[in-house]
């Protein structure tokens, strides 16, 4: 099955406003996102190919978000090639 990294920067975290702000590419694309963690919203911006990493980064994000720290790099592998 083909993959691609999908690499993520955190940029922000507030633990007071439940948010956790980044980026993340894979492949040729970029995305900014703001997970809110408390409500369990993810958005993700541009639109243009948010489908390919919505749920995706929605998952990894679930997993870790309380590993995550501002200025981290961290990596998960999408199971499709972009």
């Amino acid at each position: 099955m083909p993959e691609t990294p999908a690499h993520v920067r955190i940029l922000q975290q507030s633990w007071q406003q439940g948010k956790i702000s980044g980026e993340v590419q894979a492949g040729s694309y970029q995305w900014e996102f703001q997970w809110h963690f408390r409500q369990g919203k993810l958005r993700v911006h541009p639109t243009l190919g948010r489908a390919l990493i919505y749920e995706p980064l929605g998952r990894f994000l679930e997993q870790s978000d309380y590993h995550l720290e501002p200025g981290g790099d961290y990596q998960f592998m999408l199971r499709a090639r972009l």
